[in-house]
Order: structure tokens, then C-alpha cells, then sequence
């Protein structure tokens, strides 16, 4: 059987959906919102919940990086985080900042109870995960960086913690 590229027609939906959303709170750029959503899409996540000064859709760099994503994908937006946080804890969810700090462990050595929904909380592409966000977490994890850098772009870091975390559930 030859090895042909697949067009998206032959993709097929499942109804699936993880037990991990996403919070990203003053995440200002289009382009990362926008990959947000289509990495929840692709994954399979709850829902997205976008705070503070992150893009909202709609707009027209966010809608391109989504690639219509945003349609699907469940959203909702509020000015302070907090709240949010405190009705997913009370909803059960663990809240799991993704920052390096003094007490974050590596993403490979975080470890999920059978049956544990989750809440990924990304911070500002410039100053990352606010301290009061760490304040309320349960728990702080990092990806390990090899390079000169200690950070990466905040969608590719969702994409890479997202993925590892699903890979559990």
C-alpha cells in the first residue's frame, strides 16, 4: 500500500473529549489564541477559557491561526481569573499553572490520579503565569528547556503539555 498524503476530508471526528481545559490568561497575540483553539480541537479538551487582555474572537488573525476552530471548540471569557479558577476547583478540577518557577516540577515527573480533571493555566507571552494565578494553583509544572533560552512560545509549550497530559489520561 503506497504511502499517500490524506486530504482532510478523510479525517474523522470523534465525540471524545479529555478532562483538561485550558486557561490563558492576558495572552495578547492572535496568532497564540488562535493556536490555542486548534489545539484544543485537536486534542480533544473541554474548553477554553480565555481572561484578562487575551484576543477574543472575533478577529481576523485569530480566525486565520484557528482555522475555524473557535466555531467549534467550547470558550468562554471573564476579566479576572480568579473567579474562574474558584468555580473549577469547586467543580473538581486540579488547576496546573505551566511556568518554571522555584517550586514547578518537570512536566515528564507530574503525575495524574485515575479519573482527575485538570485545568492548564498559561500565562502572558512576556511575563508568563501572574503570581497570583501560582497563588491559587494546586500545582506548577515546566518543560524542561536544553537550550541557551528558558522559555518557549506559549502555544507550542500548550501544545507540548497538553499533548504529554492527554497521553495520560
Amino acid at each position: 500500500m503506497p504511502n499517500t498524503q490524506l486530504d482532510h476530508y478523510a479525517h474523522r471526528p470523534t465525540p471524545a473529549k479529555h478532562a483538561l481545559r485550558l486557561l490563558a490568561h492576558n495572552v495578547r497575540r492572535p496568532a497564540n489564541v488562535g493556536s490555542l483553539f486548534r489545539l484544543a480541537d485537536a486534542l480533544g479538551l473541554e474548553r477554553l477559557h480565555l481572561t484578562g487582555t487575551s484576543c477574543l474572537p472575533p478577529h481576523p488573525k485569530l480566525h486565520t491561526a484557528a482555522r475555524h476552530t473557535e466555531l467549534h471548540v467550547p470558550w468562554d471569557y471573564a476579566p479576572d481569573p480568579l473567579p474562574v479558577v474558584a468555580a473549577l476547583k469547586a467543580a473538581g478540577y486540579r488547576i496546573v499553572c505551566l511556568e518554571l518557577t522555584s517550586a514547578s516540577i518537570a512536566l515528564e515527573d507530574f503525575r495524574i490520579a485515575p479519573g482527575e480533571r485538570l485545568c492548564l493555566v498559561l500565562g502572558n507571552e512576556s511575563v508568563g503565569v501572574s503570581q497570583a494565578l501560582l497563588d491559587a494553583a494546586d500545582a506548577t509544572v515546566h518543560i524542561p528547556m536544553h537550550g541557551a533560552n528558558s522559555s518557549m512560545n506559549v502555544a507550542c509549550a500548550c501544545a507540548i503539555a497538553a499533548w504529554a497530559i492527554t497521553r495520560r489520561f
